[in-house]
């Protein structure tokens, strides 16, 4: 969508907030012994007490409130009672959800406790790669020269991009235009970034895989050479200058 009101203006900061707050409460509750289930009905009732409705659930009847994925799996992963969270996993938790007709979305990877599996520096890259995106998207800026900047600094690091997931247009519903918001600088893409627009900005760093497989569970996906992958997304309103990151308060980047 793009912002003309003040009044979607505001309802864009409400459901941010919703969704931020929700992504930073449930990185604090998580910890070793407790199942992925446990962990989303937590954050199921901080989005109710908002009285935000899960996205996922809302546009997919996706089995969950929230998308919590552990070790290989990459994204889209489904809370369950079976899955126990241990110390040194590598977990991804993706917010998104409705709040009075406005949607925002918000995820981060991070390492449960110590890091014993030598995952932190896979994230430390994600997280250094959309601040450094977010740093360069404007009005005018060309969506492929980000993405080709997002690749660039995954290569400086030692990791790859996955080619077939990506940021996206939000604001009306979870995805709008601009769809496919990728990793890698696509030189048939000549679309630009416009000012006033509400993007989902989001990295995808792997180890070793530059492609997402669905599992047969018809939701996680996981990499096609296997490895692990960090992902990391703030909503934010482009201007001519500085974005607007309407999720800030998330703190995923600290």
């Amino acid at each position: 969508m793009s912002i003309t009101r003040e009044e979607e203006l505001v309802g864009m900061r409400k459901v941010s907030e919703a969704v931020a707050y929700t992504l930073k409460e449930m990185r604090n509750y998580a910890q070793p012994g407790m199942t992925t289930k446990q962990l989303d009905m937590f954050g199921a009732k901080v989005l109710s007490d908002f009285g935000a409705k899960s996205a996922p659930y809302l546009t997919y009847g996706f089995p969950g409130w929230t998308c919590i994925s552990v070790d290989n799996e990459f994204c889209h992963g489904i809370p369950s009672e079976e899955r126990v969270l241990k110390e040194g996993d590598l977990i991804n938790i993706d917010v998104s959800a409705e709040l009075d007709g406005f949607w925002a979305d918000n995820g981060a990877s991070f390492v449960l406790g110590k890091d014993i599996y030598h995952h932190q520096k896979l994230v430390d890259a994600s997280k250094e790669i959309l601040r450094k995106t977010l740093s360069n998207i404007k009005g005018g800026v060309k969506i492929s020269d980000i993405g080709h900047l997002m690749e660039t600094e995954a290569r400086k690091r030692g990791f790859k991009v996955i080619k077939n997931l990506g940021g996206h247009g939000i604001g009306r519903n979870l995805h709008e235009q601009p769809e496919e918001l990728m990793n890698y600088k696509n030189r048939f893409d000549q679309r630009r970034f416009k000012k006033n627009s509400v993007v989902a900005i989001e990295t995808f760093i792997s180890t070793s895989s530059t492609y997402a497989e669905e599992l047969n569970d018809g939701w996680t996906m996981v990499g096609n050479r296997g490895g692990y992958m960090a992902q990391h997304e703030h909503t934010i309103i482009v201007t001519e200058g500085s974005p607007i990151i309407l999720t800030e308060m998330n703190e995923i980047l600290n």
